[in-house]
Order: C-alpha cells, then structure tokens, then sequence
C-alpha cells in the first residue's frame, strides 16, 4: 500500500499486527523509507491504515528530513571508519580488498550482481575485528569478562548487553569514526557492571573513554546517516 502526502511525496505504508499494542501507532522504518502502522488485532487493520493516512504528512516529513540513501554498488561512496570510502568492482582475483588512498577503496572484484552482498560481509566482518579488540581492551580496565560478541543489524540499538554476559553491536559502526566505536563498545562493557544508566554506570564509562559524551553526541546527530546505507 502506498499513501500521497500532501507534498506529494508517495510513501509506502506496511501494516504490522502486534497484539501487545495497546492503541494504533503509527511509526518510521528510516532503513526501508517506509511508514509503518501497528494494529493490535487484524479487526483494525482498516483502522490503521485511516489513522496512518491521517497522519502522513508527518511521515512525509520525517523522511524528508533523512539523508540520502546510499547504495553498496560498484561506484558508491561510504564512510569505513569515518573516512570517505568507494566501492570498485576493479582488482586482481576474488579477494577483497582495502586500498589506501583518498578515498580509500574497497576493491570487490566479482560478479557485480552480488557486490552488495560482498561489500556487507566485508563490512560485518571489518565491524566483529574492531568491536571484539575494543571490547577485550574495556573488559580489562574494567575487570570484567565477555561471553560473546556478536554483530547484528539492530534498527534502534547500536549496542545490547545481556545478563549473562553477551554483547552484540551493529556492523554499521565500523562507518562511524572510531572513537564512536570504541564509546558503544565501553558502553556495553561497562553494563556488564551496571545493567542501568546510574551515575555509577557512567563513571565507568569514564575510566574507559573520557570524551564519551562527545563521542554520543556524534552518534546522535550523524547515526541516521550510518542506517542510510542500504544493505
């Protein structure tokens, strides 16, 4: 289903049906660009998609507010460790490869149907190195010991720490600069302490990165840009 703003922008509406909603709610899914409206039943789907045409004008505007999306393909410009980073296609055998240079250049040679593909996995995989030597680094000024790491794409977390010890990051911090990176993964060591956001939370936080709050705030204004690319 599509729905027309009033300027004209068309949107994409999906329906999702949530019994633990309480009341119709209508949200934004900045990775896919589309509106999504949440019914507590399928008896008010038609409900759901009156209140999102209601409301679409904010929809219209959030998206608008959005950076543009990026694609992962022969050509394209991204961010590896928050510096300007094009995908090629050109290089010699099937190995991926990083190039030195301005801009660096991620050589994917290849079947240009699955560059998109290849240029994720190297990402991920460039996202679990980083993360898992920051997360060893934290671990030992903290005192504290890891079960796992683990590299998902999460739509509203860049980082979760579990009870007993796992830790899981989103690849699409190995875009940001690495003090941003090094920030959520002592973040999500120092819950391994503290499963709260206390001011003895924090103070861990501090032994680990002194400059953490300029480097959250760097995440906060620039991490829609991080989910603009598109996987």
């Amino acid at each position: 289903m599509t729905l027309t703003a009033s300027c004209g922008l068309e949107i994409p509406l999906r329906i999702e049906i949530n019994p633990r909603a309480r009341r119709l709610i209508l949200r934004l899914d900045e990775k896919k660009r589309e509106a999504v409206a949440v019914a507590p039943s399928r008896r008010h789907v038609r409900d759901a998609a009156r209140f999102a045409a209601e409301r679409i004008d904010w929809a219209a505007t959030r998206l608008r507010s959005l950076p543009p999306q990026v694609s992962l393909t022969d050509g394209g410009l991204i961010r590896l460790r928050g510096e300007d980073c094009r995908i090629t296609l050109d290089g010699e055998g099937r190995r991926a490869r990083l190039i030195e240079g301005e801009p660096f250049m991620l050589s994917l040679p290849g079947d240009p149907e699955t560059i998109a593909r290849r240029a994720e996995r190297y990402l991920k995989s460039a996202a679990r190195e980083d993360l898992a030597a920051a997360v060893e680094d934290y671990c030992d000024v903290l005192g504290v010991a890891v079960r796992r790491v683990t590299i998902k794409d999460t739509r509203s977390r860049w980082g979760s720490c579990t009870s007993d010890g796992r830790l899981a990051f989103s690849w699409r911090l190995i875009m940001a600069p690495p003090d941003v990176l090094e920030y959520v993964a002592a973040h999500e060591c120092a819950h391994l302490l503290e499963m709260n956001h206390s001011p003895r939370f924090w103070a861990h936080v501090a032994r680990c990165r002194p400059h953490w709050k300029k480097e959250r705030a760097w995440l906060r204004k620039h991490g829609a840009s991080l989910h603009a690319v598109a996987a």
